[in-house]
């Protein structure tokens, strides 16, 4: 058990130096919806709190988290994008004095663009507002601070750009605002009993662990823990600058072959609104499919071809991380330029 706990409080320690926050400041989740969930029910709301999102961007489960609590008199402020990008002017616009959370995603579910989080978490900052990120697309593959981007809560899995497996994740918490909050479930784990054992009770009158160690809930996913604890290792060897830098290439160069062939990249010419994820086609409401049968068939051959990629709100996504480089651009361009001559 020893050995175990061991190596929880290490990828605990990891995970915390990847994104510049304390160890404390983390607690080990199922996944994304599990870390939102957590951050969402531990706030104490007031009937006629607000908090603001663009449910168009999102994944669903950063949508209806929220939904789930106007039961408890939760006002869901949303605002729409600005051509597929995270519309911050909006958002900002819509902040009032009773707004508690504002939450987007660092890299949006679709079309995949960078959202603007630096500004976005000065706004919230200075203004007392919960700055909640969803980094299921960016968290391991780009540069991710909390503490510059002044994000004060963050949820992640670790089967995307960390590199593990389904059925884990992490949120982060900043500590002030964890320690202002009452977990919705409690575990053992979660109570602070000093050095006693694990299975020790306690009293009725209990302490919470500091911060996000709180939230902490049942037996760990030792062997979750045990993927992710070699994969952020090889991540942190690179080092997040340097990948980040490295897999923007390979986004752009893939986006401006497209482009040079007459495909309908998301967002034109590459720019800072792109990194590793280029989508091609037009968005629409088909989640497993394109209303466009071309590119339905274009997927089906790059598929038949050995490329990953997926279909997402109709546009196929094609998404790059450490493990590829230009020959896997260049690839992909052959391929593409093969089909189009058919």
């Amino acid at each position: 058990m020893l050995f175990r706990s061991e190596m929880i409080e290490r990828v605990r320690g990891k995970f915390a130096r990847l994104i510049n926050a304390e160890p404390d400041e983390i607690a080990f989740t199922k996944n994304i919806s599990d870390g939102l969930n957590m951050i969402a029910t531990g706030i104490d709301w007031k009937p006629g709190d607000n908090v603001i999102v663009c449910p168009e961007l999102e994944h669903p489960n950063n949508v209806y988290v929220w939904l789930n609590l106007r039961s408890r008199g939760l006002e869901v402020r949303t605002v729409k994008p600005r051509d597929g990008h995270m519309p911050v002017d909006e958002i900002v616009a819509k902040i009032d004095k009773r707004t508690r959370v504002v939450t987007v995603s660092t890299v949006t579910f679709a079309p995949g663009f960078r959202t603007d989080v630096d500004r976005l978490g000065r706004e919230c900052r200075s203004r007392g507002v919960l700055f909640l990120v969803d980094g299921a697309q960016s968290v391991g593959v780009l540069h991710t601070d909390v503490k510059k981007s002044n994000i004060d809560a963050l949820a992640v899995s670790t089967q995307k750009g960390l590199l593990g497996l389904y059925g884990m994740g992490f949120v982060y918490c900043r500590r002030e605002w964890a320690e202002q909050m009452r977990p919705a479930y409690l575990a053992r784990f979660g109570v602070d009993l000093g050095d006693a054992h694990e299975a020790s009770l306690g009293t009725e009158e209990f302490k919470l662990m500091p911060a996000a160690r709180r939230f902490d809930l049942g037996n760990y996913n030792f062997v979750g823990a045990a993927a992710v604890d070699a994969s952020l290792s090889e991540i942190m060897s690179h080092g997040t600058p340097q990948t980040e830098r490295y897999v923007t290439q390979l986004g752009h160069a893939l986006a401006q072959g497209f482009l040079d062939m007459g495909l309908p990249v998301s967002g034109g010419k590459p720019g800072p609104h792109l990194a590793h994820i280029v989508t091609v086609g037009t968005m629409d409401d088909n989640h497993y499919g394109s209303n466009d049968e071309r590119f339905n068939k274009l997927y089906e051959y790059l598929g038949e071809n050995r490329v990953k990629l997926s279909i997402r709100r109709g546009v196929l996504r094609f998404s790059l991380h450490l493990y590829n480089n230009m020959d896997d651009v260049a690839r992909v361009h052959e391929l593409t330029r093969t089909f189009l001559a058919k």
